[in-house]
């Protein structure tokens, strides 16, 4: 004689495991997509030229006083960041100017990002001033997506 063998699941484990089952496989999802992307998008930007080598200057202008602001570009690199004509008015009645730029200099030279600069506490609005004219310097040494395409 065989015997029936009743099972009982109740309704409430069938919702959880099917909710932590999901929520799995999202996070599996989630993180092959991340990592994907990621190595997408680094070798996009290592292998095209970023900008158009040379000297590009811009204005910056600071109690009356234009400040030109000179970086000089290899194709990938930022080579040198500096003011070119600042007198000893502008270093008296701004005094954080050179130093912050100096701070900022150094980080791109090094590699760092233009947004992922590191503004100190102590500088914080002469360095987000001196970002913004880096970066419209950049801006005219940008080489174009269409232009990037046809080198490669």
């Amino acid at each position: 004689m065989s015997k029936t063998k009743i099972v009982v699941i109740h309704l409430k484990e069938i919702i959880y495991t099917a909710l932590f089952a999901g929520l799995g496989i999202l996070l599996v999802v989630l993180l092959v997509i991340m990592f994907l992307n990621k190595k997408d998008d680094s070798t996009a930007t290592m292998t095209g030229t970023q900008y158009t080598p040379g000297v590009y200057n811009s204005t910056l202008v600071l109690n009356d006083t234009a400040l030109n602001l000179e970086v000089v570009l290899d194709k990938d690199h930022i080579n040198s960041v500096r003011i070119v004509n600042i007198d000893d008015t502008i270093t008296t009645m701004f005094p954080l100017v050179e130093p912050s730029l100096n701070d900022i200099a150094e980080q791109l030279i090094n590699g760092v990002d233009i947004d992922s600069i590191v503004i100190s506490d102590d500088s914080k609005y002469t360095q987000t001033l001196l970002l913004d004219a880096i970066k419209a310097t950049l801006a005219k040494a940008t080489v174009p997506e269409e232009e990037d395409e046809k080198d490669q």
